[in-house]
């Protein structure tokens, strides 16, 4: 089982301001009730919730205000439904990004890249502008690696590893499969790793990850799925990477709409794991800002990693071998991050240019006016 977020009673402890984005949307439907009820920050930590959608989905979440008050959780001490950011971002201690602008059909990533950059752009400066210096962000809307390191840019006033993307979605999605094949409940599969971009790049690696037996003997998750075999390792260099990379895919061929209780249930174990920490001699994947430091990752990248996390800090867990196959996935990935953080960069010296425009008109105007009443 995961560990248990601890707090003092409701009478002792502060509420957490929660604000989540995209709270009118699906996998808010899944998440806020998890946050309320005490599944996320513990059962006596009191939450408030900010809400904020945009202005067309304000009927939408003006529902999802009345289920959770007609929910009664008693943990829950207040909502802040609202379509601005300044808003929905002052003095929040945990911020959730769902919301983002979903990838439509015939649309190019540099397309889908330019149209986040606008609104993590706006989400950045509010949150630099109203959110405590100590605000811990998760960003799941897609591309969550990048557009969670657009967010960080225009934040600059937060720490850059206060920021993370979701990767855990696909770790879940991993052990799972994993599980599955071994005849084995999901929470015996530990120490699976996702690398990199949440993306069909990604490189789900199990190289360091073991099945817990009945007994406590750590089974190494190859020996588990039939040894040594050329069929096991086949298996988990090839069907296994694929099916993890393509599984969200696979969900939207089947629902026709893209994974939501999945991604909820992601989100909240990546939150709990940050608030709570990681349990002794395991690590969970988080994608955070890298140093350049570590597994010849470049810096700048909001690259997925395996973490230990103590007191709500994470530290990348360390020199892990890695095989020639798995560095070469490794490079895969951080090129993809790369390419991606140059379109976003050009897209970001783009807004600078129209926003340093916009000013100088303003001024200009501001000066002809002043003019004017001169006269």
């Amino acid at each position: 089982m995961p560990l248990i977020p601890t707090t003092p009673t409701n009478a002792q402890c502060e509420p957490l301001r929660v604000a989540v984005t995209g709270a009118a949307g699906q996998i808010a439907y899944s998440l806020l009730h998890m946050i309320a009820s005490g599944q996320v920050y513990g059962p006596n930590q009191p939450i408030i919730l900010h809400l904020l959608d945009i202005e067309p989905a304000l009927d939408a979440l003006k529902g999802v205000v009345m289920e959770l008050e007609d929910c009664a959780h008693s943990l829950l001490v207040g909502i802040v439904p609202t379509t601005d950011p300044l808003v929905a971002f002052r003095d929040i201690d945990w911020l959730i990004m769902l919301g983002a602008m979903p990838r439509r059909e015939g649309m190019q990533r540099k397309d889908l890249l330019k149209a986040n950059v606008g609104i993590f752009k706006q989400q950045g400066e509010a949150l630099n502008l109203v959110a405590k210096k100590s605000v811990r962000v998760v960003v799941v809307g897609n591309p969550a690696n990048t557009n969670a390191l657009i967010a960080a840019h225009y934040a600059p006033s937060i720490p850059s590893r206060n920021f993370s993307a979701l990767t855990r979605l696909d770790e879940n999605r991993a052990r799972s499969l994993l599980a599955i094949k071994a005849g084995v409940p999901a929470d015996a599969v530990r120490n699976v790793a996702v690398w990199g971009n949440h993306s069909n790049t990604q490189y789900p690696c199990v190289d360091h990850g073991y099945v817990l037996a009945a007994d406590g003997t750590r089974v190494p998750i190859e020996q588990a799925l039939g040894g040594s075999s050329a069929g096991a390792r086949d298996f988990l260099e090839g069907a296994f990477i694929k099916t993890v990379s393509l599984r969200g895919g696979a969900i939207i061929a089947a629902r026709k709409l893209s994974s939501a209780m999945s991604a909820a249930k992601a989100t909240a174990d990546h939150i709990r794991d940050w608030f709570v920490g990681t349990r002794p001699g395991e690590f969970v994947s988080m994608a955070v800002m890298s140093d350049g430091k570590h597994y010849g990752i470049p810096a700048d990248l909001m690259f997925s990693v395996p973490v230990t996390i103590t007191n709500g800090e994470w530290s990348v867990v360390k020199d892990l071998p890695l095989s020639s196959f798995a560095q070469s996935k490794l490079q895969a990935t951080a090129a993809e991050l790369v390419e991606e953080r140059t379109e976003a960069t050009a897209h970001v010296e783009a807004h600078a240019v129209a926003d340093a425009a916009a000013a100088k008109v303003a001024a200009m105007a501001g000066n002809g006016s002043a003019q004017v009443h001169a006269h």
